[in-house]
């Protein structure tokens, strides 16, 4: 095991006492009307969920479900429960930069800070216009219709909302860290005993199969997602030219200088800002001070970074070179597979 942060060593039995208390008095969880998927870690970010709840949603989508995303919106600006609408303002700002991108892949997201009350918005929001109200809400099942389902987002911590299915991510950075405050793990990793499912990186498997096997549950299913950086046509890796600078605001920014290098993308170096961060004309003048000195010839970044970029800041980045976005997508290594076990489970 390795601290990230060898000074906090002292206050993780503090967060581990506070994790069985919250355990103890933690009560029965809500149930919505439609099932609920929960999508969701043992780390504190950086497993690569969002990739992950955008595969599943276009996995059920393509089978015919009307599928949703429930998300906190972590570090938005607004505030109540809100449909996010991709022509607002500020969108990443007003609903969170995740939520957006999520919602930029054609998928209807709510946002709000209590799931359930999110929930039964989104449902009130279904049943206006579904014929004879179809749909009954709090605890009861819904009747009539069993093709709608809601992703819960970042949920496998959340659990005041029931779900039908509890999937979690884990990486081998995983498998070697510590709870927080020293390392990034919000549980202990026999947490991982709660999920149904267990979703593990393709690449890492051979070193991490075994060791996430005892860690499951007996009838635990485990699945394996490609994770492939998208670069923009018809350039490639060479959209920003030979030498461009990367930077990015993610909660392993290490994760993704290494998947640009792979890739063949030459990056001079890496900024990385905190996670999350909401982007201002002092980080774009810290990017081009950088850059010049570097004699880059354009800047890459995430989709989940770009999201925060207006055109105003863009433009400032722009004195240097081309901006260019990288997508991370995440397939299903066996995608039918996958929908029949969800759907099993669903029915």
């Amino acid at each position: 095991m390795s601290a990230r942060r060898r000074w906090a060593w002292p206050l993780v039995p503090v967060y581990g006492a506070v994790l069985r208390l919250k355990d103890v008095l933690r009560g029965e969880a809500k149930k919505l009307a439609w099932p609920v998927v929960s999508v969701g870690s043992v780390s504190a970010g950086g497993a690569g969920k969002t990739p992950v709840v955008i595969a599943l949603a276009k996995l059920l989508q393509s089978r015919g479900w009307d599928v949703d995303v429930l998300s906190r919106g972590y570090g938005r600006e607004g505030a109540g429960i809100d449909c996010v609408d991709l022509e607002k303002v500020d969108a990443a700002k007003f609903f969170g930069d995740e939520p957006v991108l999520m919602a930029q892949a054609g998928v209807r997201v709510w946002v709000g800070v209590d799931r359930y009350a999110v929930g039964v918005e989104a449902e009130r929001a279904v049943v206006g216009g579904v014929s004879e109200k179809q749909i009954s809400f709090g605890d009861d099942r819904k009747k009539g219709n069993d093709r709608y389902v809601h992703l819960l987002d970042d949920g496998f911590q959340h659990r005041r909302l029931g779900r039908e299915i509890d999937i979690a991510l884990v990486t081998e950075e995983d498998l070697a860290d510590v709870l927080l405050p020293a390392g990034n793990l919000r549980e202990r990793l026999s947490a991982l005993e709660r999920a149904d499912v267990v979703v593990i990186r393709e690449e890492e498997r051979e070193s991490v199969e075994g060791r996430v096997g005892k860690l499951m549950r007996a009838g635990a299913l485990l699945w394996s997602v490609h994770r492939r950086l998208r670069f923009p046509a018809p350039l490639g890796v060479l959209s920003a030219g030979l030498r461009p600078l990367a930077f990015c605001a993610i909660a392993r920014p290490e994760g993704f200088a290494k998947a640009l290098q792979e890739a063949g993308c030459g990056i001079l170096e890496t900024v990385a800002f905190s996670d999350h961060l909401p982007y201002t004309a002092r980080e774009m003048e810290q990017l081009v001070a950088i850059a010049k000195k570097l004699e880059a010839s354009g800047f890459v970044t995430t989709e989940k970074d770009a999201v925060k970029l207006s055109p105003v800041l863009r433009a400032q980045l722009e004195v240097v070179g081309p901006v260019v976005v990288v997508g991370l997508e995440a397939e299903f290594v066996y995608p039918e597979r996958v929908a029949r076990e969800l759907e099993a489970r669903l029915g």
